[in-house]
This record gives structure tokens, C-alpha cells and sequence, in this order.
């Protein structure tokens, strides 16, 4: 048994190796594309449709407030005309997101970025 060990400990420190690499990168590009959306977000690009109860929603306002992004907010249960507009993009979930004219439907801070390179 003892050997079996020695023996895959190199495999087992090159996985452990590798999985801290990967967090590393992508802390560092995570990072990166905060800053770059902070600096470009300008008030009234980025419109997040939300639920009272939405967990996910939760988490993107999180993200937002921590990079210190630039967002505006509604909720679908307390604002009859963000109901209105969460029915007129035909979502199929919270959180919506609209940004620059652009209908995005779950959170992702790469694909928010890419929406304001595009725009």
C-alpha cells in the first residue's frame, strides 16, 4: 500500500499543480475583466432585471457592487413596469439582463463584457 502511494504521489502533486494554475488563471482573467467593466460601464448600459427571490440575482449584484461596475435594478415583484418589460423580452428567468439594448438571460461577466466591446 505504502508503495502504491510513493508511487502516485508525483501524479497526485502535478493534478494539484495544475487545478492551482487554472484557479490562478482564471482569478487573474476574472480580475481583468472587472476592471475593464468598471472603467467602460457607464450609468444606463448595464440593466438587471431581478426576483425577490433569485438567488443567481443575488450573486450578479454581489459581483457588480464588489468590482464596483456601474448597474441599475429592478424588480419584477415591487415595479409594475419592470414586470412589463421582463414580459416583453420574453425571459425565461431572472436574472435578465440588458445590456446596451442587448437581452442576456443569466449572469456572466465575460458575456457582459463582451456586449459593451460590441457596442
Amino acid at each position: 500500500m505504502a508503495a502504491t502511494l510513493r508511487r502516485l504521489a508525483p501524479l497526485l502533486l502535478l493534478v494539484v499543480a495544475g487545478w492551482v494554475g487554472v484557479q490562478l488563471l482564471q482569478s487573474f482573467s476574472s480580475d481583468r475583466i472587472a476592471r475593464e467593466m468598471a472603467a467602460s460601464a457607464k450609468a444606463g448600459d448595464i440593466m438587471m432585471i431581478s426576483s425577490e427571490t433569485c438567488a443567481y440575482c443575488k450573486q450578479a449584484r454581489a459581483w457588480f457592487t464588489q468590482h464596483q461596475v456601474v448597474f441599475g435594478e429592478c424588480f419584477i415583484e415591487r415595479d409594475p413596469a419592470c414586470a412589463a418589460a421582463y414580459r416583453a423580452l420574453q425571459a425565461p428567468g431572472t436574472p435578465t439582463l440588458v445590456v446596451r439594448g442587448q437581452r442576456q438571460v443569466g449572469f456572466s461577466p465575460e458575456r457582459v463584457m463582451q456586449a459593451l466591446r460590441r457596442s
